[in-house]
């Protein structure tokens, strides 16, 4: 594991971006579960199947999102008691956490399992990609336990400082995807449904491996089974930091259903286009993404210690990272993107409208690189609750209106409803900024 005073004496640059790279491999094989199964399906299939897992991706997106938000809440916690040296209540944390997300798999795998059929009608599928989108809905939640499992063992890596574990294990299981895929899809012609089956089998995998290496290797502090419980003031600190980050994940990824659906309206091509771009948009977020959970990671160690500015420098070093991703990820966007559209899908209608839509959406990637690193910024002080809350004023009250207004114009194409995320970003950053200068961000969780 990291040596958890390089987090918190090293020199800044090199250990964020040390720590930020395993996030950023680790994201991109991760990304690469969705993004294989929509390029095999869109080679071997006809836009209905990839419109149909597109769809259905979005929707596990969302679960993921909640997970992982909830997660974070273990890991922030983690890694401020580390910096205050408190390690029998990171025993309380973790014990807590494992028994916490047992049941919230559970209840998920529910209300997944009897929800594809709303789900999807909620949606606005198109009826071609209708059947195939509840059976890829309806097979993936399946492997919800896998998802939450295995998102815990790397929120308590992370935590920790060890951002490295948890990229090997994904390696191992988009490898294992792209396999299964192409058998399934290309090779027995099951369509989305064997994408589906694919993507579990991964996640099992990356579930398996973490526990095998959690028992084989140990943790740095004294942990049994008289830990595995809850503890209403444990569960209460988890769900004050991780709560509002899975609020904000979620409501944020409902936002983009709900924008799918309402693109969806419009008919087979665009739904299909949008479906393609938002595979290209989460490649192009990645390193905003790492950075961000590098910044959380290292920002918590250090609020924990006292150290406060130099959290604060973590923050500018990292926006400083990601915007050079971003801003390279505009200037193709404002190209012909045609080639890389090209590799989701094999149909020139959806290619050509797809680019278009990249076009206008493209700005927003440099813009995320400010939003993403603020927020895990104060989502490491533990003031997850803002980064919530202006997320959602920027998504529901910017983002969500602007582009159900331009959608309801048929002279609009997907150009000018693509504005309304960057849009949406700039009100997002101006947000931010006020907070940052009030101060309030400086109070950590632990005191």
């Amino acid at each position: 594991m990291e040596n958890n005073q390089e987090l918190l004496t090293g020199r800044i640059f090199p250990t964020l971006l040390k720590f930020a790279m395993p996030f950023l491999i680790a994201n991109l094989l991760q990304a690469l579960y969705g993004a294989a199964d929509l390029v095999i399906v869109g080679y071997f299939a006809d836009a209905a199947g990839v419109a149909a897992v597109a769809t259905g991706s979005q929707v596990m997106q969302t679960i993921t999102g909640i997970v992982v938000g909830l997660t974070t809440g273990g890991t922030v916690l983690i890694g401020q008691y580390l910096g205050a040296n408190k390690k029998e209540a990171i025993s309380e944390i973790v014990g807590n956490m494992i028994s916490l997300f047992a049941v919230i798999a559970c209840i998920l795998t529910v209300i997944m399992a009897l929800g594809a059929n709303p789900i999807a009608q909620f949606m606005h599928t198109p009826v071609e990609a209708l059947k195939d989108t509840i059976h890829y809905i309806n097979i993936c939640a399946l492997g919800i336990l896998f998802i939450t499992g295995y998102n815990s063992v790397s929120g308590i890596l992370r935590g920790l400082g060890d951002s490295k574990t948890p990229l090997i294990f994904v390696a191992i299981a988009c490898m294992i995807n792209i396999i299964v895929d192409i058998i399934l899809v290309g090779v027995l012609k099951w369509g989305a449904r064997g994408a589906a089956v694919a993507t579990i089998t991964a996640q099992g995998l990356s579930f398996l491996l973490a526990l095998v290496y959690l028992k084989k290797k140990g943790v740095p502090f004294e942990f049994g089974r008289q830990h595995i419980r809850f503890v209403p003031v444990k569960i209460k600190a988890i769900f004050k930091v991780g709560l509002p980050i899975a609020l904000q994940d979620a409501l944020v990824n409902i936002s983009f259903l709900i924008i799918t659906a309402i693109i969806n309206s419009r008919g087979l091509i665009d739904a299909a286009a949008v479906g393609v771009v938002e595979k290209v948009i989460v490649f192009a977020m990645l390193p905003p993404t790492a950075f961000a959970s590098a910044i959380a990671a290292m920002a918590a160690q250090n609020m924990g210690a006292g150290k406060v500015e130099r959290a604060k420098k973590c923050l500018y070093t990292g926006i400083g990272c990601s915007a050079i991703f971003g801003l390279l990820c505009l200037l193709y966007g404002q190209g012909d993107s045609s080639l890389l559209m090209g590799m989701f899908t094999k149909d020139q209608e959806v290619i050509v409208a797809s680019s278009l839509y990249f076009r206008s959406y493209s700005i927003d990637c440099l813009m995320v690189c400010v939003i993403f690193c603020m927020n895990g910024f104060l989502s490491g002080c533990g003031h997850s609750l803002f980064a919530m809350i202006h997320s959602l004023i920027a998504t529901f009250l910017v983002r969500i209106p602007i582009a159900y207004g331009l959608s309801r114009l048929t002279e609009m194409t997907l150009y000018e409803i693509g504005l309304a995320a960057p849009i949406a970003s700039m009100v997002s950053i101006v947000i931010c900024v006020i907070y940052m200068k009030t101060g309030r961000w400086k109070k950590t969780v632990i005191e």
